[in-house]
């Protein structure tokens, strides 16, 4: 770290450098790191940017770096890779980011590692993008269409291949520009403390004017700058951070006040949150999930919230019965959501890092994990009750798949058209088949799927 203290892109590369070497999750680091330095608006602004920036594009700076470098990106030292990777995305991507700076800034960043003797090395093949930046090649699209598109939109080749075949020519591209988009920052408003009309004009005083309601969910605010600076401002308790799509899932449930449900994956606990919300905070919401650091944030989300009903339980949902049998013992739960562990593809411009993480063939392995779930807490729904499954992919492995299966298996469940319960902001997101599906290209929002399955009960909706 420079003398002078951190800077936008020392905290920058510290949290890339962790991404990298690590497998850590970029919000959750730098988020940590932002609230630990003090860095001006403006500086915590460019650091965001730096960070998703660097993430988003890292396939095709790689590109252009094997073409920079005597030596393949991979072959390089992870810190020292990483280096080079934001300073080139300064210089390709960033207007208002003097070349010059970009290069002397990376090179500064390298002076603290190995008593900088790769000080040069970084000057040089910045120096040369600089100077080269208009003319450096992408691969040629009449050789290998497929591979060109993946390099030109920073996306893995699997992946494009795949999203190809599923969504077409037509969709492709759009979806993969969208993906290279800033998220919007969204939360949604607690109806126990105050009402979206309300929270907006008090978003608005503490220097938020931008905030706005979101298209889709009745209970979302989208506000202007990143989370960071939304959760500095943000009154306690009055809302609570969470994606426009996410949002959409608890409509499907559609829970009512003095039911029982289940949520089988819950952490952290935006859903189970929302779920108590739409009840009134009066019934019973079991919040489940294996990890006990998740559970902590369900019960600190609940309390911030002032929601009373949620109680916690930490298991495997492949294992409810028999890891839990105090819940079986009891009477089943009128409502049953699986929000399933996913490869998250549908959520890029938020947690970008995933598009180098998932391989091809993680899609299949976790649909039969999410098998296994809608399994296991089936037999905890009610006569008539009802299951909802969603993810936030747009894999159809992950989504139509598994619906399928599950439905092949348990024909006392069947296939439900949610829209008469939903909000009519919600009711076009929901296709011919009866699945709610978003994508970022045509919603503007994470790519989600939702599914409602009403087990064949005489028990009435």
């Amino acid at each position: 770290m420079p003398a002078g203290g951190a800077t936008a892109r020392s905290v920058a590369f510290e949290t890339l450098r962790r991404v990298e070497e690590r497998g850590a999750y970029a919000d959750a680091v730098l988020g940590t790191r932002l609230t630990r330095v003090r860095l001006s608006a403006a500086d915590q602004a460019l650091a965001t940017r730096l960070v998703y920036g660097t993430l988003a594009w890292q396939g095709r700076l790689d590109w252009h770096l094997a073409q920079l470098c005597t030596s393949p990106p991979q072959r390089l030292d992870p810190w020292l890779r990483v280096i080079l990777r934001l300073g080139l995305y300064q210089i390709l991507f960033l207007d208002r980011v003097p070349a010059y700076a970009a290069v002397d800034t990376s090179a500064d960043l390298a002076h603290g590692f190995r008593r900088g003797a790769a000080t040069g090395l970084v000057n040089a093949t910045l120096r040369r993008a600089a100077a080269e930046s208009a003319a450096l090649a992408l691969p040629d699209a009449s050789v290998d269409p497929l591979h060109a598109c993946a390099v030109r939109w920073s996306h893995p080749v699997w992946l494009v291949a795949r999203w190809r075949e599923e969504l077409g020519e037509s969709d492709l591209e759009s979806l993969l520009r969208a993906d290279q988009e800033p998220a919007p920052t969204v939360v949604r408003v607690n109806p126990l403390r105050t009402n979206r009309t309300t929270l907006i004009e008090t978003l608005r005083a503490t220097g938020l004017p931008a905030a706005s309601t979101t298209c889709y969910s009745p209970a979302g605010i989208r506000l202007d700058g990143p989370l960071h600076e939304a959760a500095a401002v943000i009154p306690e308790g009055l809302c609570t951070v969470q994606s426009e799509a996410s949002q959409l899932v608890a409509y499907l449930v559609a829970p009512r006040p003095a039911e029982r449900i289940l949520d089988a994956c819950a952490a952290p606990g935006g859903k189970a949150t929302h779920l108590a919300s739409l009840m009134h905070n009066c019934g019973e919401v079991l919040a489940v999930d294996v990890s006990e650091g998740g559970l902590a944030q369900v019960r600190q989300r609940s309390a911030a919230l002032g929601i009373s009903i949620i109680r916690t339980r930490r298991a495997d949902a492949r294992l409810l019965v028999e890891d839990a049998p105090e819940v079986s013992a009891g009477r089943l739960f009128d409502r049953v959501l699986v929000d399933a562990p996913c490869s998250g593809l549908g959520t890029l411009r938020s947690h970008p890092e995933l598009r180098w993480r998932v391989q091809a063939g993680d899609e299949n392995k976790l649909s039969l994990l999410q098998v296994d779930i809608l399994r296991s807490v089936a037999r905890l729904c009610v006569h008539g009750g009802l299951l909802v499954y969603a993810t936030c992919t747009i894999s159809r492995a992950e989504n139509d798949a598994v619906i399928e299966r599950f439905l092949s298996e348990h024909p006392n469940f069947r296939l439900e058209d949610p829209r008469p319960d939903l909000p009519a902001s919600i009711r076009s997101l929901v296709d011919h088949q009866g699945f709610l599906r978003t994508f970022p290209h045509r919603h503007d929002i994470d790519g989600f799927f939702a599914a409602r399955l009403r087990h064949r009960g005489s028990r009435a909706a």
